[in-house]
């Protein structure tokens, strides 16, 4: 397994967006698969923001984690964020969540940023473990989620 950008891999993007799309969906109605298709372009230019990092075997992806601009359209004045972290569902449990958002993290401290922030519905206790710090707690888009940020 290594963790590579997607920009060495865009042939997975049809993919990853199945997932996120799958998983996450429900956070943006009105959006469709082939709309998330087309905004995963913005992954492959040549700019650290926004950036994806994917965890590949041989040919095939086993998880994401992002770096982009803005996560939360009711907190534009928070930036950037880690977003999409996705594990598929047969490597869950295996340390490849830590790995692939360590990276990013370590990528983010690269880029020189002084904090990132995240959202999650559900894995702040993953993401406290990891040195995040929660910020808030909301509802956001009928989803009660945590706000967490992490300063270098």
């Amino acid at each position: 397994m290594e963790i590579i950008d997607l920009r060495q891999a865009p042939q997975h993007i049809p993919t990853i967006a199945r997932w996120h799309f799958d998983e996450w969906g429900y956070l943006n109605p009105g959006k469709t698969l082939e709309y998330r298709i087309e905004r995963m372009q913005r992954y492959i230019a040549d700019n650290p923001i926004p950036s994806m990092l994917i965890a590949v075997e041989g040919d095939a992806v086993l998880g994401t984690a992002a770096l982009v601009e803005a996560d939360m359209d009711s907190h534009p004045e928070l930036t950037p964020w880690l977003a999409s972290v996705y594990i598929r569902e047969d490597q869950r449990g295996l340390g490849l969540g830590k790995k692939l958002v360590q990276a990013l993290m370590d990528f983010a401290g690269q880029q020189q940023l002084e904090r990132l922030y995240l959202f999650t519905p559900d894995q702040a206790g993953f993401y406290a473990k990891l040195g995040w710090k929660m910020r808030a707690q909301e509802s956001y888009r009928d989803t009660s989620v945590t706000i967490m940020q992490l300063d270098y």
